[in-house]
């Protein structure tokens, strides 16, 4: 094994385990996506050492990673935010493959993509803007009522209404709705799941969502 290469994995094992741990976990709470940033970057990094030994083309190894990447993003409905996430997890495990002969190169390419995702996705930056996708029981003719009933059952002024769906038949629309929230739903995690049963509970385990859940 080439003396270049234990540095190199252990810098990329530190820095997908601050990206997917450190970071989008303690923020938004999805270990299956947390494994999968940490299965895409190790096997990134393997696949790219190994086609760098065996001198193999390097455009054969992105073309491979470029169409399983396609094919997993396209598997799941998953956000802009997460794909972002998958996007760095997989350039991390480019950077630490491809710079293992310049370790302060690699360093700073890690603590570079590290630091931008921290600040692109804190808390403090996003502000209280808030995305939901709603599925109403009834459908709206107007624009109006249908700003009065999102805001009764969200609670927030909203900002943008989109109307994905309207179906006549079972009376019902999906929209995806803007609208701007008192503070972050993980800012205060622990107690989502508890206040969540309670309504369920007081509710007597109907359909109806808790305002600004999706229903």
């Amino acid at each position: 094994m080439n003396a270049t290469v234990l540095p190199a994995l252990a810098a990329d094992v530190i820095a997908i385990a601050v990206l997917a741990c450190v970071i989008y976990y303690r923020r938004h709470r999805r270990a299956d996506l947390m494994f999968a940033y940490i299965a895409l970057n190790t096997g990134i990094f393997t696949v790219c050492t190994l086609l760098m030994s065996q001198r193999v083309e390097l455009a054969i190894g992105f073309g491979l990673f470029g169409v399983l990447s396609i094919i997993r993003l396209r598997s799941d409905e998953i956000s802009q935010r997460e794909v972002g996430y998958y996007f760095v997890a997989l350039a991390l495990g480019l950077v630490n493959a491809l710079a293992q002969g310049s370790f302060g190169v690699l360093v700073g390419l890690d603590l570079l993509l590290l630091a931008t995702m921290y600040v692109a996705d804190h808390p403090a930056l996003t502000g209280r803007s808030r995305r939901r996708v709603i599925v109403l029981d009834v459908v709206h003719h107007d624009d109006a009522g249908l700003r009065a009933d999102l805001e009764r059952r969200l609670r927030a002024p909203v900002t943008k209404i989109v109307v994905n769906e309207v179906d006549y038949v079972r009376d019902a629309m999906v929209v995806d709705v803007r609208f701007l929230a008192d503070r972050r739903p993980e800012d205060a995690w622990p107690a989502v799941p508890a206040r969540l049963a309670t309504r369920w509970n007081r509710l007597g385990g109907t359909a109806a969502a808790a305002p600004g859940e999706r229903r």
